[in-house]
């Protein structure tokens, strides 16, 4: 599934513009016309994932947290929305800021809901932040949510930025020492072939292995490094096909160590989605919906479909999620109780709390135990080649 950005026409010829989630534009544009809607405009919005249920427009990241949080302070304060965007517009920001700012607040002033005016903004904003604001709306209470809103986006880039910290360094140490074993294979050992041949040295088995390396990624490193970002290239294309990318994430998270850890990643970012989208309000069926954008794991987005699909029919929320357990079994008990006790919303915020602290302890064992790993690999590969290259030496040396 893509998301679609149209601007349309209804049948009182009334300009309506939003974002739709279809199979492909064919689809899209039916979907639009089965509404009434005559179709002007309609691309993809080319935002996937996590990005694009946060928010994928000039507001995104910490600048959406900051929009929110002020906000909701300044409509706690007693201002009037409209004032309140009115003051954030004389905050310094950027250009584009202030500009999405000033549409905003013309909308509005002209008697529009804010959820309305978000809208109108297609991809600034996404379904989830959208579907909070107008849950807010209808129930009176703006400024709790926004509150509640900012600190879900908080939380959720907080998550996103130890999954990235966590990655860093051990990426720097891989390319860093790779790069030096490249060096050494491609440069450094090939100047001892000629010696070792002038010199009538006779060559261990490993020197000879790692000499006919050097001199193979002298020769041809090129070629072998073209060809390397060649797979890499195909198998990007391969996995656009929506297909492939589920069997592949399914796959991950069976792989020990990663898979669990990437279990509990997941299982906090949705239940927060869900938690905190049933506590403002929203339906579950569309809170599902919403939430399945949030996954970065193609195969719990199609669980969490299939979970739609199941509690629209009458199932709960447990047993759908139960029938293909991608998510943790804690995850899935504490899911159950709250639905018996009436109290889901709570319980899948606790869920998110238990596993944010679990994905955080996990991240942090990974990341100890990873880098004394990579450490010990690339040093063992870096004595294997100085060996290779000081056993003849040394055998020339004894004989002397």
């Amino acid at each position: 599934m893509s998301l679609f950005k149209y601007r349309a026409l209804d049948a009182q010829g009334a300009p309506q513009n939003g974002t739709l989630e279809a199979r492909d534009q064919d689809a899209a544009i039916a979907a639009l016309q089965k509404r009434g809607l005559m179709v002007l405009q309609i691309d993809a919005a080319g935002m996937g994932g996590l990005r694009r249920a946060l928010g994928s427009g000039l507001l995104n990241g910490a600048a959406l947290v900051s929009f929110t949080q002020q906000l909701a302070t300044l409509l706690g304060a007693g201002q009037p929305l409209e004032r309140s965007l009115g003051i954030l517009l004389k905050q310094p920001g950027q250009p584009q800021t202030k500009a999405l700012i000033e549409r905003i607040r013309e909308q509005v002033k002209a008697g529009k809901p804010l959820s309305v005016a978000l809208e109108e903004e297609g991809t600034q904003f996404s379904p989830l932040y959208i579907s909070m604001v107008r849950a807010g709306e209808a129930g009176g209470a703006l400024e709790s949510t926004l509150r509640q809103l900012s600190d879900y986006l908080e939380r959720s880039q907080l998550l996103r930025g130890e999954v990235i910290n966590a990655l860093i360094y051990p990426a720097f140490l891989v390319v860093g020492v790779l790069g030096s074993l490249a060096l050494l294979l491609a440069y450094v050992v090939p100047q001892f072939v000629p010696i070792f041949k002038d010199l009538g040295v006779p060559i261990p088995l490993i020197t000879e292995v790692i000499l006919n390396l050097g001199q193979f990624l002298s020769n041809y490193g090129l070629a072998v490094l073209a060809g390397l970002i060649a797979l890499i290239w195909s198998m990007a294309i391969r996995m656009r096909d929506s297909q492939r990318r589920e069997r592949r994430d399914r796959r991950i998270l069976g792989i020990r160590v990663i898979g669990p850890l990437l279990q509990r990643i997941e299982a906090a970012r949705l239940t927060r989605t869900l938690g905190t989208l049933l506590t403002n309000g929203v339906a579950l069926l569309q809170a599902l919906v919403i939430a399945r954008q949030v996954c970065t794991n193609r195969a719990l987005q199609a669980q969490v479909e299939q979970a739609a699909d199941s509690v629209k029919g009458g199932g709960t929320l447990a047993s759908a999620f139960g029938a293909q357990p991608l998510l943790p079994d804690l995850a899935l008990q504490m899911i159950e109780v709250g639905e018996q006790a009436g109290e889901l919303d709570t319980m899948l915020m606790k869920v998110a709390d238990v596993f944010d602290v679990e994905a955080k302890r996990g991240i942090d064992r990974m990341l100890a135990a990873l880098v004394p790993a990579l450490t010990v690999v690339m040093a063992g590969m870096v004595a294997v080649i100085m060996l290779a290259i000081m056993l003849p030496l040394m055998s020339l040396t004894s004989n002397i």
